[in-house]
């Protein structure tokens, strides 16, 4: 029996249980309410993986129904856990809480996808490891998802069992009077959060309210209203830069106005949402003390600055019955300084290196922090999500969530530089993190991929994932290159490691060998097609999109070194290339706008036809 998560204790019972075209789900009466999510969740993958249609009722709870699937709970046991037991005569969960008769249906659901109709007798007790086990999703840095997507998403986190959401925002939600922040974009609106909120409550998932309030404020610091709260002066007459996004605009903390603006904006944000939790974030804080607020931090010093900062939003969250969540990749330098934070204050302590070091979780705990471990997906500046480096990752903080007791783990989803993957391929990422989370019983990186190819993908060869996984080590010239060059040449930002020279990039065998995998990959891609569910084959193109995005830029970089270090330029080679780069964007934004709002597709334009035009010659390649 495959299941992902793995449950804590399966054993096998004598017989089998037929599901019948006559079947009946059964909701105890306690379970009114969230009860009919459960039921319609089950009656819905009944459908799915046997065709067979269940009606659904109510009865007595310890009553025994013969033929029906029977959902309880048995309030002896712990909020989340369950017990699921399938005999000849009847198939019964029973959950601690909602939440466990929840993923009790899960796990069915699960077997059914296995199995069919016919399902071997076997009784089911498990529960997670770690209370949290949530996704974190960039909502601003170029998607902005729909409504419609993210509930997709809920549905994902649901059936593998993750608790808690929180999306990401700078810009992208309609703040009342900020109309200047948030005018070229395409924000969320009250309405759209609050029906995310009710849907994601159903499924026991925590919709977690979580914006920028320190660092990261790009657009509302580039404005000509509040572009004097910026660190450093004159922010709003800069052009706009996807580096400068992710690098500057801290506000000034030694005035009292940015922090009164901030203040308004969260009480605004958190009357959307039904949680106890306000992520400030409060990460990457680079220009502090290094414009406005330097003689202040002369004076107190930078972390000083910092924690004061912190400091008074939470203290103005817990008098609004809110407990405070930020990053602490800056506070983790000072560890100490987390015992002046309000006790409920949760750190979240975040890294994203294959062979991630725990010196960070180790220094928050041993000051006492409460803390949430946070991994990552691996998809910001990839056309493809480094899966393999996910893997090691997300596999390395989980263990080091048991190791030294954190709260839960939040993984990462950033959108860094415009979020130009295909958000679909995070979802290995997002079960690599249910997986580790859950529970210390796992499998390795092939077989684990080739479960999730068979229940997420619907891929009977069980192949899908490893060819993603391939496919992103064929990465080049990635989009982060791709940025950084038209940066210094546009905008006139300095590029600190010219990607243009860099090695790899000029290596001709390399690209060639990359080349040659995209190309067996892609065969093999459309091969395993006929071995996807109906519902899953739409991500064979994508997928091959994705390969092709991979190629046309690594030949763009190539050619772009030939054009910098002044060799003699095949004029019609490049015009072609030009235009299957045009070519394959077309598709692209197809691609965008089946699941995203316009967001930062504009910006990701200019980049990209900025390529266009220098590969035929039609613009000065100098600023």
């Amino acid at each position: 029996m495959k299941f992902l998560p793995k449950p804590k204790e399966v054993k096998l019972l004598t017989g089998e249980h037929a599901l019948c075209y006559d079947g009946r789900i059964v909701l105890d009466g306690r379970l009114l309410g969230n009860g009919d999510t459960y039921a319609k969740v089950l009656q819905k993958g009944i459908q799915k993986e046997t065709g067979m249609q269940y009606d659904i009722g109510y009865g007595v709870p310890g009553r025994k129904e013969t033929g029906a699937i029977v959902l309880e709970l048995d309030e002896t046991r712990k909020s989340q856990q369950y017990v699921l037991q399938v005999t000849e005569e009847e198939i019964r969960i029973q959950g601690g809480d909602g939440a466990g008769v929840l993923y009790g249906v899960q796990t069915l659901c699960q077997m059914m996808h296995e199995y069919g109709a016919l399902l071997p007798a076997v009784r089911i007790e498990d529960e997670p490891d770690l209370p949290v086990r949530g996704y974190y999703l960039d909502e601003t840095r170029g998607r902005v998802l729909t409504l419609s997507y993210l509930k997709q998403v809920a549905d994902r986190m649901a059936y593998y069992k993750l608790n808690q959401l929180q999306l990401y925002v700078e810009h992208t939600y309609l703040f009342s009077g900020l109309s200047e922040m948030w005018r070229d974009e395409t924000p969320l609106t009250a309405e759209e959060i609050r029906e995310l909120d009710a849907y994601c409550a159903k499924l026991h998932i925590e919709l977690v309210p979580s914006i920028a309030t320190f660092g990261h404020l790009y657009m509302l610091l580039s404005t000509k209203s509040y572009g004097d709260l910026c660190e450093f002066p004159d922010s709003w007459k800069e052009p706009f830069s996807f580096w400068d996004r992710m690098q500057h605009h801290t506000v000034d903390v030694s005035g009292g106005r940015a922090i009164e603006l901030i203040k308004a904006m969260i009480e605004e944000y958190m009357a959307l949402f039904a949680t106890d939790k306000f992520n400030i974030c409060a990460d990457e804080t680079f220009d502090l003390g290094k414009g406005k607020s330097k003689p202040l931090a002369d004076e107190k010093g930078v972390h000083r600055l910092y924690i004061d900062y912190v400091k008074e939003l939470c203290e103005f969250l817990v008098a609004k019955g809110k407990k405070p969540m930020f990053w602490g990749d800056i506070i983790c330098a000072q560890p100490e300084l987390i015992k002046e934070l309000p006790e409920e204050t949760v750190c979240l302590t975040w890294g994203y290196a294959a062979e991630q070091r725990e010196h960070e979780a180790k220094v928050m705990a041993e000051a006492g922090a409460r803390q949430y471990l946070c991994p990552g997906v691996g998809g910001w500046n990839q056309w493809m999500n480094l899966v393999e480096n996910s893997y090691k990752n997300i596999a390395r903080m989980c263990g080091y969530a048991r190791k030294y007791h954190a709260e839960g783990v939040l993984n990462t989803d950033w959108g860094d530089c415009g979020h130009i993957n295909q958000p679909d391929f995070s979802l290995p990422g997002m079960i690599y993190g249910a997986v580790f989370s859950w529970g210390d019983d796992t499998d390795s990186f092939e077989e684990l991929n080739e479960q999730i190819s068979r229940l997420a993908y619907g891929d009977r060869s069980g192949k899908f994932v490893s060819y993603m996984a391939k496919t992103a080590e064929c990465s080049i010239f990635d989009w982060w290159d791709a940025n950084v060059v038209y940066e210094e040449k546009v905008l006139g930002h300095p590029n600190n490691r010219n990607a243009l020279f860099d090695a790899r990039i000029q290596d001709e065998a390399k690209r060639a060998a990359a080349k040659e995998t995209i190309a067996a990959l892609k065969k093999e891609l459309k091969k395993t097609a006929g071995a996807l569910e109906e519902s899953c084959r739409p991500m064979v193109p994508v997928l091959e999109l994705t390969m092709e995005a991979i190629d046309i830029w690594n030949e763009t970089g190539a050619r772009m070194c030939d054009i910098e270090l002044g060799k003699e330029k095949d004029e019609t080679a490049c015009a072609a290339l030009a235009g299957r780069l045009e070519t394959w964007f077309m598709k692209y934004k197809a691609s965008w706008r089946s699941i995203s709002k316009e967001g930062d597709l504009h910006h990701i334009s200019e980049i990209v036809f900025w390529y266009a035009d220098i590969l035929r010659g039609r613009k000065p390649y100098e600023k």
